[in-house]
């Protein structure tokens, strides 16, 4: 009795700290949920490391970018659990790989996660040639810096941003930074920020405020805030943000309200007005997104009404998180992304809309983007001048920069391939741009238009090369080195062999072969006579004339005797000839052998009797087709 009752209490003692333990696991669950990352990942690390935990710890980590942490845990989660995890997790973790610029791992990760090769230092070298603008930046002096961001210009001489420096506000829990409020300041010109005013009561509550964007007069404010209260969506308690409107009346910010189409149970954010002010761009993860957060916008009617928001569709938004959208005053959509192909993190982006549709968005590169998040771009493009933020250093920073063209996009090399002789534009022409060790780095198949063009660089030479079947090659050298241009438009005229050579005709099929007296076999023979061999050093002369020439030999039977037997008959002598002309020093691979037997008459005559023998003779021949 005595043993049991140990054995009793045992259990019991087992089973409260089971309990437990499993009551501490639902506590910390529920600070993930509420994004509280911080004093998440302290507490996992002190749990058993199951496949639930693994992965909460990670994003936790993940999510406050402390990415050695995220990629440690996740490397562990994947080595532990393998192939069940959730497809999702290997995004992350390429993400954070990229953060530390380890991108052949990274590469690895996302290659299986979209399912298709992921080669992001080829992405980023692409890049130097074809961003159309290089950015110099420099962090804003800013007094008493907080983690700042989000900065908007606010009239002619102001700027307005948002900052965690109030020391007397809350903490928030995901990042443990005081709560972020709206503020306001002049800049110099060497970017410098003084008389750092908070806005008023009406704008900054015990909340998050950020992202403000004004009117042109002034009059007219809209901007973030974040619920106070926490709606439990989908196993998560989320404090969801509205967009918000406020008016300046008699110098105050008032009728502060959030916007109509906003709610408790999504996100609204990060507005940014059109140059007419008529359509109002955010981001939201309301229904109807295709990923994380999608870019939108909203009509603003005359009579201050909004229409109903409408998603830009799938050229802009991924699966993933597009926010903080900038339109410019020449119609440019800037925005941020982690879904489309990037550096790590949000990388800034630019889209022009052209009959009002947004084109593919270009990656504004590495000037401007780092290995972490790049976003709240903003611009005055007349000036070449704006800001964005990033948290490039650990935290969030803002920057100011100076935009100028890059040079790279300018140097390229375009033309067209047309015929030498009748100008007609020869379309599925090959053209090849070679470097000056005469390797091939770029080629095309010109299109309806025959219009070529490649991206080159500065102190290089160059070699264009436009070939197409049954024409003579044309070689053209450059350069762009000092003493070469920039731009170069190289016209390529292709000479077709039947133009030069009185031998080399277009037959009525289209094909362009060279004409040769007939080759004479002896009867049931295939090897060379002599007198064939006279006939057949006229295109070993013309070959070695044109080395880029390649040739068809094919040899036809007549239809007397039997199928088989002239099938096979053909091909030894198409053979024969082929391996002549290779003896007298013409490349194998210039050259191809085909035997057609009695499949290709000339004439009516298919059966082995009806005809004379000069009928007969007429499809007893070799023929010697240009391929290229």
């Amino acid at each position: 009795m005595k043993t049991n009752r140990y054995i009793l209490a045992s259990l019991l003692l087992v089973s409260g700290i089971t309990l437990a333990q499993k009551a501490n696991l639902n506590r910390v669950n529920k600070l993930f949920e509420m994004r509280a990352y911080n004093q998440a990942a302290e507490i996992y690390e002190t749990k058993e490391r199951t496949q639930e935990v693994l992965q909460n710890l990670a994003d936790s980590y993940y999510y406050n970018t402390h990415l050695q942490n995220a990629i440690k845990t996740y490397r562990e989660l994947f080595l532990t659990y393998g192939d069940s995890i959730d497809i999702e997790y290997h995004f992350r973790y390429g993400q954070a790989l990229k953060g530390v610029k380890d991108y052949k791992e990274a590469d690895r990760q996302l290659s299986r996660y979209f399912n298709k090769p992921v080669n992001t230092n080829a992405f980023i070298a692409s890049l130097e040639k074809t961003t159309p603008h290089n950015f110099k930046l420099k962090e804003i002096d800013n007094p008493n810096v907080g983690s700042d961001f989000g900065l908007s210009f606010y009239g002619d001489d102001k700027v307005a941003f948002a900052s965690s420096r109030n020391t007397n506000n809350p903490s928030y829990s995901w990042n443990d930074l005081p709560y972020l409020d709206l503020y306001y300041a002049t800049m110099d010109n060497n970017g410098v920020m003084a008389n750092i005013t908070a806005f008023s009561e009406a704008i900054n509550t015990d909340s998050h405020e950020s992202n403000a964007v004004f009117t042109k007069d002034g009059k007219t404010m809209y901007f973030n805030r974040t619920n106070t209260s926490r709606k439990k969506s989908d196993e998560e308690r989320i404090a969801h943000i509205k967009i918000y409107k406020a008016e300046l009346v008699d110098g105050n910010w008032t009728n502060v309200s959030a916007l109509p189409f906003t709610s408790n149970a999504y996100s609204t954010e990060h507005p940014s007005l059109s140059k007419d002010e008529k359509s109002l761009y955010f981001a939201s993860d309301m229904p109807g997104t295709l990923g994380g957060f999608d870019i939108y916008k909203v009509a603003i009617n005359n009579d201050g009404t909004y229409g109903e928001p409408e998603n830009l569709g799938a050229t802009i938004n991924t699966k993933h998180r597009e926010q903080f959208p900038f339109m410019s005053e020449n119609n440019v959509l800037y925005f941020s992304s982690d879904g489309q192909e990037g550096f790590g993190g949000l990388d800034v982006f630019r889209s022009n809309m052209v009959n009002s549709v947004f084109d593919k968005p270009v990656n504004l590169g590495a000037t401007i983007n780092s290995n972490v998040d790049d976003f709240a771009f903003v611009i005055r493009e007349k000036d070449n001048k704006g800001f964005v933020s990033s948290n490039r250093t650990g935290y969030d920073r803002i920057y100011g920069f100076a935009r100028e063209e890059n040079m790279l996009t300018k140097y390229q090399v375009e033309g067209i391939v047309q015929d030498k002789n009748s100008k007609e534009l020869l379309v599925g022409a090959l053209v090849s741009l070679f470097d000056e060790a005469g390797n091939v780095i770029q080629d095309t198949i010109v299109g309806d238009k025959a219009y070529y063009i490649f991206k080159i660089e500065p102190n290089k030479k160059y070699k264009v090369r436009g070939t197409r079947k049954a024409y003579i090659p044309q070689d053209i050298e450059f350069s762009t080195d000092s003493e070469g241009a920039i731009q170069h438009n190289i016209y390529l005229s292709l000479e077709s062999f039947a133009d030069v050579e009185e031998r080399v005709k277009e037959n009525e099929k289209g094909d362009v072969q060279v004409e040769l007296d007939k080759i004479y076999f002896d009867f049931d023979k295939s090897n060379i006579r002599e007198d064939a061999s006279i006939t057949l050093n006229v295109l070993v002369d013309l070959m070695k004339k044109y080395p880029s020439m390649e040739v068809e030999v094919s040899a036809h039977t007549d239809a007397r005797g039997k199928d088989q037997y002239n099938l096979d008959l053909s091909k030894r002598r198409a053979a024969s000839t082929l391996e002549y002309l290779v003896s007298q020093g013409i490349d194998r691979n210039r050259l191809k052998s085909i035997g057609y037997g009695e499949m290709q008459p000339l004439n009516d005559c298919i059966k082995d009797e009806g005809c004379t023998d000069e009928e007969y003779d007429i499809n007893r021949r070799c023929e010697f087709t240009i391929l290229n």
